[in-house]
């Protein structure tokens, strides 16, 4: 545990669980609050098996994660992307040709986007049995387009099923194996498997009614893998929270990872307070984004959500069906946290001088009335409206040649900066976007 964390933030979040625990009825709740892959702190309450009632979950003890799997199985298709072979825009025409479903791309998939209905024909979830491959390829065609593409958020459970086909047949490998070899191995998640392995909590409906509590079956997703079939530890879901905070350049480079954490789709249309990515769920908490997903399984809730600017995250793994919001919990983890304990923040070191070709861009310029700051950091040329909050990063721009620039993150990420120099060589004007960028304020229509 972190010496940094007070032992007064500790009681608030060893209160917090054992609240959440004792209201919701959970034989065993284990959550933790991580950053940048160190846990912080952790608490268990309860049993990972109530028939060893004095055995409180560990954090090598495996709970099934439900649809936490589907930010793996985003995971891969992103990287099939980076590596050119697939598009976001691909359709299901291109990969699992002669469906009727053929237009559906692979972008809306990943958002919940698309407008499949929720789940594999067949009452999957009252019989517990999961459609193989060809039975999932074969039922969808009696699948409903059950909204229209892009019409509105849905969740689809067959959508992701189908995910995981099209990196099968992409990737020459079954879905299994690619997640393996590509994700967690090289992560080192050696307890995140898609069946329970070696210590595993068991997973119960409570009696909402009488203090009992009913062992709910080990569930076989077949085809549905991709959507929900993981199971992992505390440990182990560490060092994904720090993958989906931060990228990892062996499974996926961080600007990937943020592209998955941008939005899509608005699941929450009246508050805005939860959106999809690519893969990836957007949680407002306060003034806090946090992004990550939330699980269910028969017997089984969890979350892991993820504040990407400090690299805090907050982990909930609970046995039991009920009514808890793993995600609302997860997201309070790192608030309690961070409004008691943010992290420290970077120390400024000198740099080693401004190179020539940026001397003239520093300083005060004027676009549109408003006054920006163009300066540098680290030899890259930044720009920052006056009035824009100091959270919000900088535009950074990167050099194409003597006079022009693209910007590469920030505000008008992808725009040119293009820069005109007059006869005694200072810069004289500069165009961002195609706006005009002075020394001094002008109108529109300046000579």
């Amino acid at each position: 545990m972190s010496p940094r964390v007070p032992d007064a933030v500790r009681r608030d979040l060893d209160r917090l669980v054992a609240e959440q625990q004792a209201e919701h009825r959970i034989p065993g709740l284990l959550a933790g609050v991580v950053r940048d892959g160190q846990v912080l702190w952790r608490g268990a309450v309860g049993a990972a098996d109530v028939a060893e009632p004095d055995e409180p979950p560990t954090p090598d003890t495996q709970y099934a994660i439900g649809s936490i799997t589907k930010t793996f199985t985003a995971t891969l298709v992103m990287a099939l992307r980076d590596e050119g072979r697939l598009e976001l825009d691909d359709t299901l025409r291109d990969h699992l040709p002669g469906t009727k479903h053929e237009h559906v791309t692979v972008r809306r998939m990943l958002a919940h986007a698309s407008g499949l209905q929720r789940e594999p024909v067949g009452d999957v979830w009252d019989s517990l049995q999961h459609p193989t491959t060809d039975g999932l390829l074969q039922g969808l065609e009696q699948a409903e387009q059950v909204l229209p593409p892009r019409g509105r958020w849905h969740y689809s459970n067959l959508a992701y099923s189908l995910l995981g086909e099209v990196v099968s047949r992409v990737d020459g490998r079954p879905w299994a194996t690619a997640l393996r070899e590509r994700i967690l191995e090289p992560l080192g998640m050696g307890r995140t498997s898609t069946m329970p392995e070696g210590r595993a909590a068991v997973g119960y409906y409570a009696d909402p009614f009488a203090d009992a509590v009913e062992p709910q079956p080990v569930n076989d997703l077949e085809a549905m893998a991709p959507a929900g079939a993981l199971w992992s530890t505390l440990d182990d879901l560490t060092r994904w929270a720090q993958f989906l905070a931060k990228g990892d350049d062996a499974v996926l480079k961080g600007d990937t990872v943020e592209e998955m954490a941008q939005v899509q789709i608005m699941a929450d249309t009246r508050k805005w307070t939860l959106a999809w990515g690519l893969g990836l769920e957007l949680f407002r908490v306060g003034d806090r984004i946090l992004v990550g997903h939330t699980g269910g399984m028969p017997g089984f809730l969890t979350a892991v959500t993820v504040h990407k600017e400090s690299g805090t995250a907050g982990i909930v793994l609970a046995n039991s069906l009920g009514d808890l919001d793993p995600g609302s919990v997860a997201g309070k983890l790192v608030g309690t946290l961070l409004d008691a304990d943010p992290p420290l923040a970077e120390p400024w070191r000198p740099g080693h001088g401004v190179p020539d070709h940026l001397r003239a861009v520093m300083g005060r310029w004027w676009s549109e009335g408003s006054p920006f700051e163009f300066f540098v950091r680290n030899g890259n040329l930044h720009a920052r409206a006056e009035s824009a909050p100091r959270t919000v990063p900088p535009a950074v721009f990167e050099r194409i040649d003597e006079v022009t620039f693209r910007t590469v993150s920030g505000r008008e990420q992808g725009e040119l900066l293009r820069l005109t120099y007059g006869d005694g060589g200072a810069v004289t004007v500069m165009h961002w976007a195609t706006y005009r960028v002075t020394r001094g304020p002008e109108a529109f229509g300046a000579d």
